[in-house]
């Protein structure tokens, strides 16, 4: 089973028109896909399957915040017209853009549970130092809002920000992975959200990067806690599991290292996303009730605890009786004097 949680969508929102006065803010139009749309995905998704995919990752790219009064899901509304797969597992992934003004907050806070509740997956791309520190400490931890994955701007010309042991170790530990999209290496096009904001490039100058930050980011990480995406949004630039194994080998990665970070790896986080929705429960303590005809050896049926209290009670009952003193122990022998020889 291969995964690819990064499959962007290419979709852009309308904003209807503010109020003469300026009052209200800006409101998203539902979004509505056009047939074009619609069809370039399906073809993306059906060469996805062909390479062998069986677990594909939608996203959903927001730029600085998340604003409740004007965010639109536009997956929801794009997981009901796409052609049913069986065997195919879709997900809903949306990825936050940081920059500097994210630094005083983008929306991921307890009020806005619902919102972050209709994903699956919550991915930070952050561009600052300050928003790389905030994503591997603060909304790494266990939280209904957890960021399990931090995606890094691997195609610019250099990072914005120098990968210290202790931030990645300590995201590593409370079990958020770190993103690598092989469109970098192949040099295609990007999210066109991610080109505005300035995140990412496309080209041969993009290629170079990709390499040289990719290698920094296995040697902090030292090939542990990675998992590698497509990002890609044509369709030339798709390539086989197989095939993407061979080129995160080149990047020091033993063959066992690459096939789990396509395979081993993205499973577990999305098993370990889950606990998004289950995080301070309260679960009933379950009971193991066996069939009569199936009793486990060596365990006691309910008949026999009930004979085996019963006995006690009566033996609890007869040692309350008062018993005479015996007679033997209230006397004391006394010991005789030894007599002397004359």
């Amino acid at each position: 089973m291969f995964f690819d949680l990064n499959v962007p969508i290419k979709k852009t929102q309308q904003r209807a028109n503010a109020s003469k006065k300026g009052k209200q803010p800006q409101q998203e139009i539902p979004a509505s896909w056009t047939p074009s749309e619609i069809s370039d995905l399906e073809s993306r998704i059906d060469l996805l399957i062909h390479l062998g995919y069986s677990v594909i990752g939608l996203s959903q790219t927001v730029h600085k915040k998340v604003d409740p009064k004007t965010h639109v899901n536009v997956l929801d509304s794009l997981l009901g017209r796409l052609q049913t797969r069986p065997g195919i597992v879709f997900l809903k992934r949306l990825n936050i853009v940081l920059d500097s003004e994210s630094e005083k907050g983008f929306g991921l806070i307890n009020a806005n549970v619902a919102l972050f509740n209709g994903y699956d997956l919550i991915a930070l791309v952050p561009t600052t130092h300050n928003t790389l520190s905030l994503a591997c400490l603060t909304h790494s931890m266990p939280t209904p809002l957890t960021a399990h994955i931090i995606s890094l701007p691997l195609t610019l010309p250099r990072l914005p920000y120098h990968l210290k042991h202790t931030l990645i170790r300590t995201a590593l530990k409370n079990g958020a992975v770190f993103e690598i999209n092989y469109v970098g290496a192949l040099g295609g096009e990007n999210d066109p959200v991610l080109v505005d904001a300035n995140v990412a490039e496309s080209g041969a100058s993009a290629k170079r990067n990709w390499w040289a930050s990719t290698r920094e980011l296995v040697r902090v990480t030292k090939g542990k806690g990675l998992i590698v995406s497509g990002g890609v949004i044509a369709e030339a630039d798709l390539r086989s599991p197989r095939d993407i194994g061979n080129i995160i080998s080149l990047l020091g990665l033993s063959q066992d290292a690459a096939h789990d970070a396509l395979t081993k790896t993205p499973k577990s986080l999305i098993i370990r996303a889950e606990t998004r929705k289950t995080y301070r429960a309260v679960l009933s303590e379950p009971k193991v009730v066996f069939p009569p005809h199936m009793e486990p050896m060596g365990l006691p049926t309910p008949q026999d605890t009930t004979e085996v209290n019963t006995l006690k009670r009566a033996r609890e009952d007869n040692s309350l009786t008062v018993l005479p003193p015996s007679t033997s122990a209230a006397k004391k022998k006394k010991r005789k004097p030894n007599k002397e020889v004359a």
